[in-house]
């Protein structure tokens, strides 16, 4: 080939090549946004967008089709929505300069707000000087959990009550294992839990065998040993995944995100207890009697009862029942000034809480075996009995609603709920503990700020019931004074740190703390400060991390902003200077 031609070729060549290569980067930057220039365009004209990639958490691949909408910050209305295309992009265009919630979903994806954590995420922050065309949103496939229910012999179980439960992650204050599931099998025996986010489960069955022939209430004279209707009377104890009836050898069940995990559960039918309790007419009304009540609680929560409760009426020494016509029927007045027994028939063996007396006594009881209950057994209840007062001293006038938690997570115990008026309230009975008390009102949480019993006051919302009725004063706060700043690393904001408002009086740590993730541009907004002196942290990657423990959260305070907060802070307390973010 002639010298010039092989040149010629060679030009075109090399023209093709650098075509390619203005094509290949004309791509890229399209995909990769807008040049700063194009920002600053959109910019002059007060527009700015959102943009970024949709990404499986798990493997990293892209999420098409996924709805992505941003969010007005405050009240969450939602602004605008796009989809994410095949290779997962999406953008939402021309915003004005605000501070948006961004949210993504996707069926078989678990719904979420951009880089959330338990109850907080980071906000996307528009306007001059932000990139926000760069976000890579990261959603977690919801796992489904599945199983079969069967009893001995193999045999489905109908109609069995299995409940789900999550484990926290362990550094939570005092936080509880929840109930998060509540389903009913079918008439295969099987059950199913879908769109699951990661953690760690527990699962429980209660069921009744659909063949149970319970003795009927009062029924003292013992049955033949070849009597047929014996083998008929029968319970199902709750029985715990994996096929336990001992709460506390039940085995977790971990899943990440996207898992499919089966965990089947076999019910075995033991012989059901009687238990009686003899029940006398109270001191001041011959006519009124207190009912013994017995429940069962499931992980700490309050789980449907599987028995009968009968009435039996007795003999004025108390030794034997009469006829069994009287059984249930009987109205608490008619049932006249002689001694009663109360039956529970038909009782699963496992641990129940009675409730017997008048003032009322609880029995933490772990029956194994038919018996009649010692009426004096147990450990006396007390009233507390208060009022909800604000700073300026007024009682409230509004409904509300109050909540006592007990604290020691060993002893799991569902919550008691009460409602005041204008203010006064009245629990009853509150077994001896250490407790934790929360209040609503006006469809909101009211913030306690002290208690005061008798003429001692602490801080917080602890309160400790012994051995007497507990009269309080409840001291709240109807402020809702935020604190804002910036979490900043290098003189830049940091999106996704934790943000946490360190009391100065680390006794009533638990119910003055507040906590916050930054938002995109490195700003935070901490609610609801009851007035008090502060520290504010800001910690990177701390989401795993034990923070409610002050020894682990001491290790911040050094560096850290101090703010102090009074009744006259008014709505918003801004910090002066930037939190400097510091690594776990």
């Amino acid at each position: 080939m002639p010298t010039a031609l092989i040149h010629f070729h060679a030009v075109r060549r090399l023209q093709g090549i650098a075509l390619l290569l203005a094509m290949w980067c004309a791509a890229a930057l399209a995909q990769a946004g807008p040049t700063a220039s194009a920002r600053a365009s959109a910019a002059a004209n007060g527009h700015y967008r959102i943009a970024g990639t949709v990404v499986n958490a798990v493997t990293g691949e892209p999420v098409r089709r996924a709805t992505v909408a941003v969010l007005t910050e405050e009240d969450g209305h939602v602004i605008e929505s796009v989809e994410s295309d095949n290779d997962g992009h999406f953008a939402l265009e021309r915003l004005p300069a605000a501070k948006y919630q961004l949210t993504a979903s996707k069926r078989g994806f678990r719904t979420a707000f951009y880089d959330e954590h338990e109850e907080f995420s980071t906000a996307i922050v528009t306007g001059p000087d932000q990139e926000t065309d760069q976000l890579s949103f990261r959603l977690v496939p919801g796992s489904v959990l599945r199983g079969v229910v069967t009893a001995d012999g193999g045999d489905p179980v109908q109609g069995a009550h299995v409940m789900l439960f999550l484990k926290p992650k362990g550094h939570r204050m005092n936080e509880a294992i929840t109930q998060v599931g509540n389903t009913v099998s079918d008439d295969t025996g099987a059950y199913e839990f879908g769109n699951l986010a990661p953690g760690e489960y527990l699962l429980a069955v209660q069921a009744q065998p659909w063949y149970a022939l319970h003795r009927a209430g009062g029924e003292t004279k013992p049955r033949p040993a070849n009597d047929p209707s014996a083998a008929l009377d029968v319970a199902y104890p709750v029985t715990y995944f994996d096929s336990t009836v001992d709460e506390a050898a039940a085995a977790p069940i971990v899943l990440a995100g996207g898992n499919r995990e089966e965990a089947n559960v076999v019910l075995h039918a033991v012989p059901a207890l009687h238990l009686s309790i003899s029940v006398s007419p109270n001191r001041q009304d011959e006519r009124a009697q207190t009912e013994p009540t017995m429940r069962q609680s499931v992980f700490g929560t309050q789980v449907s009862q599987g028995f009968s409760v009968n009435w039996v009426a007795a003999q004025p020494s108390g030794a034997e029942y009469t006829d069994l016509s009287f059984v249930s029927t009987i109205p608490a007045a008619g049932r006249g000034a002689q001694s009663h027994v109360v039956e529970f028939t038909g009782v699963a063996p496992g641990h129940y809480e009675l409730t017997q007396g008048d003032p009322p006594r609880i029995v933490d009881l772990d029956a194994t075996e038919s018996q009649q209950m010692d009426p004096a057994l147990g450990t006396p209840t007390q009233t507390v009995a208060g009022t909800l007062r604000t700073g300026s001293g007024p009682a409230l006038t509004e409904q509300d609603n109050l909540i006592l938690e007990l604290r020691d997570s060993e002893r799991r115990r569902s919550p008691i709920q009460t409602a005041g008026n204008r203010g006064a309230f009245n629990f009853a009975p509150v077994p001896p503990g250490t407790w934790e008390l929360w209040a609503w009102g006006s469809g909101r949480q009211l913030q306690i700020t002290s208690i005061t019993i008798g003429n001692r006051t602490h801080a917080g919302n602890l309160l400790t019931v012994r051995d007497r009725p507990l009269s309080i004063t409840v001291m709240v706060s109807q402020g809702e004074t935020r604190v804002q700043g910036f979490a900043k690393k290098d003189g830049k904001g940091l999106p996704g740190a934790m943000v946490v408002l360190v009391p100065r009086d680390m006794s009533a740590f638990e119910g003055l703390v507040r906590r916050d993730q930054s938002d995109s541009d490195g700003s935070f907004s901490l609610r609801d400060v009851i007035p008090g002196q502060y520290t504010v942290v800001a910690i990177e990657d701390a989401w795993e991390m034990d923070w409610s423990r002050p020894e682990v959260i001491g290790r911040f305070l050094p560096r850290g902003i101090s703010v102090t907060v009074t009744d006259t802070s008014g709505r918003l307390v801004r910090l002066s200077e930037p939190v400097p973010v510091q690594s776990r």
